[in-house]
């Protein structure tokens, strides 16, 4: 079988973190990686056929030689003698900081407990499924993307101190993308450069943008964490990447002569607000000038400026740079003001990012990234601003941003178009204004909150709903024109009532011709869509790539919905990416591993004694309610027939049993209600005239129990012989026929079941709309005035009776 993506990283983790035990995540994470990185170079590169392979693997020391180890007294020790180090000496890329002391007692244990725990270690990557030999891992980054996946959870288990290794993939994908390098532009000599590189995450979606080989130089002075990234690209197949240990700003590594190196590209997820920046090094007598133009920062101060000084002087005259940085980078005062406007006035920020907080692994505050362009900087006229923190998911204690941010963000930046209270291109000159005084706080240029929703005196004290209130609702009545007067009339000047009962709204607005019409035009869309799309669906390959795979059906989803009105593109453009990452990636990648196949596999499950037990079968491509639904659809109705008869007779049975249940009820004799008791009950009383009625519940009760007994018998058997059925219609399938059931039955009914969902959202949001105005508006102050009236007459009047009264 095939390696599934999700199969594969979740068994991974869960292996991982149960050995684990005691050992905290961020040391653990050291041994894990190291022992997934040595699996994945062995496997392709021990026997490689080529002129000289990118990592050379010694004799002695491959994955193999290391499973040799398995139970030897000795296993630290010489994994790190006979496996690690010959593997250093043999490759100038690799460094003994790379890896992790594998014979280190304090963290593995003593004696046998290290015995264990790193011959089980091993055990995990040596199931015969990760044999990435076998595997397409380099066509598609599996491994790589396996990797990235252990260290993200590494870094959420562990703490706030210790995760800041890793930056989150889907920022490192905003910035890679909102930089703009492209196929388009990228070449051979294309540089790209992080001097905060972590375990090098950003500079690989760069690559990954891209699309082709580029020169990668990254420092990082964390040693550990160095030798993460240099692992991270080689798995991403990026063995030639360079990345050097060190502190950027007191002693960078990547130098032309006594000045600093330039590159096209530089990205950066420098540590937020370093107030030990500036040991060991005097800003004003700075040996690579980064400081000469803008001014220092202020040495015991906030360090966020001088990694944007050092990024900007790394990039090249018509370099493009992006940065993470805290929002105070944005307002905060004295030397930085003085370094923000002089940033302001260069033209070299072309724009700014304002993200959600809790993105990161170190820390939970808001960032935002700064977007640094020198090419045409003089003649920039303004800032593209976006405030994007309102656009997440919730994943565990952390946010994350959805596919539909990431490309909101990026398409919003690249267009420089302005989007009410989430995006505008702000002149230099509102920047420079006396009112804002090159202030960049995103706040002062974008109101992102929520229009207030007023309530009317008028219309609470005479009743009726604010025409100023339905106006709101003009991107309804612009597609439905008509629908508006259909809901409500005229009730005074300004004011309007609704004309159906507020229970009736939801009907009204699904059965109204334009609504209808709409809802056409979307499926009609989407029919569009599908016909465009589905001789791509059924023409994927083996040698395909999956990633340009979705890449090409999700851009074309997105454009498809892009102009029509109430619609969320991109909400629909998640539903696609949603059901890719829950099923669609894994059924792709299962087609690009063995093509148009589905096989069904027996589960086979060993209890403790080892014995192994049948439990069945399943197809991961094809599942059996595909089959059922296709092909045993008149076996399939026979089944749910006989299921409902039987949920007709057991709620009889059970209405039987509590209706007759109680003290002088016919069961009330029985100590336990069943079959024996109620025949031995009968036999007793079958001759008593004073028992009659008893007799004839329990009969009712008997006949009802056997014919539910009879039902679950058939079932049992229909069930079994359906099962039977479907296992063997999979002999019978076409290659054709499998793509008929994915590519129809499977993808595109859900993606439909999917859009069908965002269409009731629309007429859903405008239901709850109008009923909230119908609800507020309904009862005016002389209506409820008479109420209370009313009721204190009636109140008086029952006190009266009583003899009582009140004053």
């Amino acid at each position: 079988m095939p390696l599934k993506k999700s199969d594969l990283y979740s068994s991974l983790w869960a292996s991982c973190d149960e050995l684990r035990g005691g050992m905290d995540a961020s040391q653990y994470k050291d041994y894990v990686l190291s022992l997934l990185f040595i699996k994945y170079v062995s496997d392709k590169y021990a026997d490689y056929d080529g002129f000289e392979p990118p990592i050379a693997i010694p004799a002695g020391s491959s994955f193999a030689d290391m499973v040799a180890l398995i139970g030897k007294p000795d296993i630290g020790d010489r994994i790190n003698k006979e496996i690690l180090q010959p593997l250093i000496d043999e490759n100038a890329c690799l460094s003994r900081s790379d890896f992790p002391d594998f014979n280190d007692i304090n963290k593995l244990g003593q004696g046998k407990e290290m015995v264990d725990r790193l011959s089980n270690l091993i055990g995990i990557f040596q199931k015969p499924e990760l044999d990435f030999s076998q595997n397409r891992a380099e066509h598609d980054d599996i491994l790589g993307d396996a990797y990235e996946y252990l260290m993200r959870h590494f870094a959420t288990e562990s703490g706030k101190s210790k995760g800041q290794f890793y930056t989150p993939a889907e920022v490192s994908r905003v910035i890679a993308k909102v930089i703009g390098i492209s196929p388009d532009n990228a070449k051979a000599s294309t540089t790209a450069y992080d001097p905060t590189c972590g375990s090098g995450s950003l500079l690989l979606k760069v690559a990954a943008e891209a699309g082709k080989s580029i020169t990668l130089e990254g420092q990082e002075k964390d040693v550990t964490t160095a030798g993460l990234a240099r692992m991270n690209l080689i798995l991403h197949d990026f063995p030639t990447a360079n990345i050097q240990n060190g502190n950027t700003l007191t002693n960078p590594k990547f130098l032309e002569g006594q000045q600093l190196r330039t590159y096209d590209y530089v990205v950066a997820n420098p540590p937020f607000s370093d107030k030990t920046w500036s040991t060991g090094l005097t800003p004003t007598a700075d040996l690579y000038q980064r400081f000469a133009v803008f001014g220092p920062p202020p040495p015991d101060k906030q360090g966020d400026y001088a990694y944007l000084l050092h990024i900007i002087r790394s990039m090249k005259s018509t370099g493009k740079a992006a940065c993470i940085l805290p929002h105070g980078v944005l307002f905060r005062g004295n030397a930085e003001a003085v370094i923000r406007k002089h940033l302001v006035i260069s033209g070299i920020l072309k724009g700014i990012i304002g993200l959600p907080a809790n993105l990161f692994y170190g820390t939970g505050i808001p960032a935002c990234i700064l977007v640094l362009d020198k090419e045409n900087a003089a003649a920039r006229k303004g800032v593209m601003m976006i405030d994007a923190s309102k656009g997440f998911s919730k994943d565990g204690n952390k946010n994350r941003l959805r596919e539909q941010d990431i490309h909101k963000i990026v398409d919003t930046f690249r267009k420089l178009e302005e989007v009410p209270r989430y995006a505008r291109l702000v002149p230099l000159e509102e920047i420079a204004s006396e009112k804002n005084d090159y202030n960049l706080n995103l706040p002062r240029y974008i109101d992102s909150s929520e229009p207030e929703d007023i309530q009317d005196l008028i219309g609470h004290l005479q009743g009726g709903i604010p025409d100023r209130d339905l106006e709101a609702l003009s991107a309804y009545w612009q597609v439905m024109p008509t629908l508006r007067s259909t809901l409500f009339a005229p009730l005074r000047e300004g004011y309007s009532q609704l004309q159906q009962p507020i229970a009736e709204v939801k009907a009204v607005i699904l059965e109204h011709p334009e609504f209808q019409a709409f809802h056409g035009l979307v499926l009609q869309r989407f029919e569009d869509w599908r016909s465009r799309n589905e001789s791509f669906l059924r023409g994927l390959k083996q040698e395909d790539q999956p990633k340009h795979f979705i890449e090409r059906l999700s851009e074309d989803l997105l454009a498809t919905f892009g102009d029509l009105p109430l619609l969320d593109p991109y909400a629909i453009y998640q539903q696609l990416m949603d059901y890719w990452a829950e099923t669609m990636q894994d059924d792709v990648y299962l087609i690009t591993a063995e093509g148009w196949v589905a096989k069904p596999q027996r589960i086979f499950e060993t209890n403790k004694k080892g014995q192994q037990k049948d439990k069945g079968w399943s197809c991961d491509l094809i599942p059996k309610a595909l089959i059922v639904d296709r092909y045993l659809a008149a076996e399939k109705a026979q089944l749910k027939e006989k299921q409902a008869a039987l949920d007709s007779c057991s709620s009889a049975l059970a209405e039987l049993e509590e209706e007759h249940s109680g003290e002088e009820g016919a069961f009330a004799s029985l100590d336990k209600i069943s079959a024996a008791a109620v025949k031995s009950r009968i036999k007793e009383i079958r001759n008593d005239r004073d028992c009659i009625e008893e007799l004839i519940v329990l009969k009712d009760w008997l006949e009802l129990s056997t014919q539910e007994t009879e039902l679950k018998k058939a079932i049992k058997e229909l069930d079994t012989q359906l099962d039977r059925l479907a296992f063997a219609q999979y002999d019978q399938l076409s290659p054709i026929a499998i793509q008929d059931l994915v590519v129809n039955d499977k993808w595109i009914a859900r993606l439909q079941q999917d859009l069908q969902a965002e269409l009731d959202r629309v007429s859903q949001a405008l239901t709850r709309r109008i009923r909230e105005l119908a609800e507020r508006y309904e009862a005016p102050l002389s209506s409820l005035v008479e109420d209370v009236d009313d009721l204190t007459a009636r109140v008086e009047k029952h006190l009266k009776v009583m003899g009582a009264a009140w004053n």
